[in-house]
């Protein structure tokens, strides 16, 4: 890299660049830096692309010609959403480290790098205490009536349906709660559940409980067990080829008739037919989705339509803090790079 150097940010009305800069700023110091940005209208107006046969990366707004002038000069790239590709590696000779503000840097051919010798960090973790909360949030709202009731007076109707017996939920404090993927999502769940009083159940067959945790009741169980015992069932696995789908027809029959099933990742791991007959059955007491598959749904679907869903249009990751803490995270490894120190959290 040149003693001076060049950073680019693409950022969007959530990753905003500004925050980014404030961060390096703080972490560089002194430093001979010039920053430049660009502000994408995503998520209001441009959308996603989830995958294209002729692109090797996934998740990103635009193409990668649409960046190729911005990146041209960079010897830094941070980005969200942007698509990187070998052809972009081309068109920007002196570019040696990008940055993407995201758990996973899917949107970033990582293999092309490596040839090139580009450095790709990421933030893993960065959304995990946003998720965490809202996974815990849309729970209460499912078992306590908290939408419904909040449509009923809203409407003006102020019904008292929610107070008969036959419609009152669960508190927290009678359940067992199964959680399916213990990183950095599963074990915040859990621990923000443990003061409920909720028995915690835990299936992750790559992760082991620490002392502390069985200490605290939390217990692993098989996957089949877990389906089994568990009063609520809340999804927080990586999305892989093992994982795809490991909720149907099958399992979700499995389940506790009365049970919840909760889906903040992402909806690919779900059967969502079979989830919507169970629910029309009465055999899932209800079920929370911040996520869906295909996503946006379509707006006829009448999974939506059903009384015992609350659902969310892809919020949960959504909180100030992420943003914040993504930015600190690829501050601190950015300097540390330019320090000749290793990053904390390179793309493996």
């Amino acid at each position: 890299m040149t003693d001076h150097l060049k950073i680019g940010i693409i950022g969007d009305g959530f990753m905003q660049p500004r925050f980014f800069e404030a961060a390096l700023r703080k972490r560089l110091g002194a430093r001979p830096v010039t920053y430049a940005a660009m502000t994408l209208d995503w998520p209001l107006k441009l959308q996603s692309t989830k995958r294209d046969p002729t692109l090797p990366v996934a998740e990103f707004v635009g193409r990668p010609e649409d960046y190729f002038a911005f990146i041209a000069d960079l010897d830094i790239l941070i980005t969200h959403l942007a698509p990187i590709t070998g052809d972009s590696f081309a068109r920007a000779p002196r570019l040696k480290t990008v940055a993407v503000s995201r758990g996973g840097p899917v949107n970033i051919d990582t293999a092309a790098a490596r040839e090139r010798g580009v450095t790709v960090i990421n933030t893993p973790g960065r959304n995990a205490s946003a998720v965490a909360e809202f996974t815990v949030a849309s729970l209460l709202a499912e078992t306590r009536n908290l939408i419904r009731g909040h449509l009923t007076v809203a409407s003006g109707a102020f019904g008292r349906e929610f107070y008969h017996l036959d419609h009152t939920g669960p508190e927290l404090c009678e359940l067992t709660v199964g959680i399916i993927g213990y990183g950095d999502i599963g074990t915040r769940v859990a621990r923000l559940l443990q003061p409920f009083g909720c028995r915690i159940l835990i299936f992750d067959p790559f992760k082991e409980l620490t002392a502390e945790e069985q200490a605290a009741g939390f217990a692993k169980a098989s996957f089949d067990d877990l389906l089994a015992r568990s009063d609520v069932v809340t999804l927080h696995p990586r999305v892989t080829p093992q994982t795809k789908g490991m909720i149907g027809r099958a399992q979700i029959a499995a389940m506790k008739r009365g049970s919840y099933l909760v889906n903040t990742t992402r909806g690919q791991v779900l059967d969502y037919a079979a989830l919507y007959d169970a629910l029309v059955s009465g055999h899932l007491a209800g079920a929370v989705l911040d996520t869906f598959d295909p996503e946006p749904p379509p707006a006829d679907w009448p999974l939506l339509r059903l009384p015992n869903v609350t659902l969310s249009p892809h919020i949960a990751g959504a909180s100030r803090f992420s943003i914040i803490k993504a930015a600190d995270m690829i501050a601190e490894d950015i300097g540390r790079i330019l320090d000749g120190q290793p990053p904390l959290y390179p793309t493996k």
